[in-house]
């Protein structure tokens, strides 16, 4: 994470309930949208841009518009977010197609308008440097993953230099799922369907009950049986939340 950018402490992110969010217009229609609507008993990944017409945010929402799909199929709702009007919202969006022009018809996920920034603020998005001045300090490029109840599970900070790798946002989306239902966790560099690692205070019993597919024991020089893992989760395609849609 960039020194520029200010990460909320972990107690706020625990937290924070989007339930408490104001209401903003969006580009997928002129409505009010209530954010804990669109995030009920969905996966939620909310990603922000301090401005429009700007080149790395440019290439990012038109990358994440052609990957729609695979979000989709893990039933995760697409919130963009940048700090300007409606207007240039959709004027900008002409420019997101003509640079990445395979994204589908109709852009797929709304980017939320927050000309006033209220939104930005009160998700504490904001530069590090001048946040004792929220109304002059720039909006950062944060990324939030909420989970179907509605609490952050993970927060990302980028500088304005630095693109976001969709592969890595769909990586951690994978892990938060499986994690979200099962006592396990991901160890680094995983994908879906290597080994994943039991939780610490599962008791053998349990594990076995768990996971009868097999757990393995790494003997450590330490003598502690603290690392035990295992293949036996539901397969790729069937941890998602929700069907491909048809």
């Amino acid at each position: 994470m960039s020194a520029s950018c200010h990460l909320p402490p972990l107690q706020t992110i625990g937290a924070l309930y989007l339930k408490c969010l104001p209401a903003h217009h969006h580009t997928n229609g002129r409505v009010k949208v209530i954010l804990s609507c669109l995030c009920f008993s969905r996966w939620c990944v909310l990603f922000s841009h301090p401005a429009d017409f700007t080149p790395v945010c440019t290439t990012e929402l038109g990358r994440i518009a052609q990957r729609y799909y695979e979000f989709t199929k893990r039933n995760v709702k697409l919130l963009g977010h940048s700090c300007d009007s409606l207007e240039k919202h959709r004027i900008w969006i002409q420019d997101i197609r003509a640079y990445q022009r395979d994204v589908p018809a109709e852009f797929p996920y709304p980017v939320i308008a927050d000309e006033s920034r209220e939104l930005a603020v009160r998700l504490d998005m904001l530069d590090e440097d001048a946040t004792w001045d929220v109304e002059s300090s720039d909006a950062v490029r944060a990324l939030y993953v909420v989970g179907p109840d509605r609490q952050v599970k993970l927060a990302m900070f980028y500088p304005n230099t630095t693109g976001r790798n969709i592969d890595e946002i769909l990586r951690v989306v994978d892990s938060l799922q499986l994690t979200y239902r099962l006592k396990v966790s991901t160890p680094v560099d995983w994908q879906m369907g290597e080994d994943v690692m039991l939780d610490p205070a599962m008791k053998t019993e349990e594990a076995n009950k768990s996971f009868p597919g097999g757990v393995e024991v790494i003997a450590l020089p330490s003598g502690i049986a603290y690392v035990r893992k295992t293949s036996d989760y539901t397969h790729a395609n069937e941890c998602w939340d929700g069907p491909p849609p048809s």
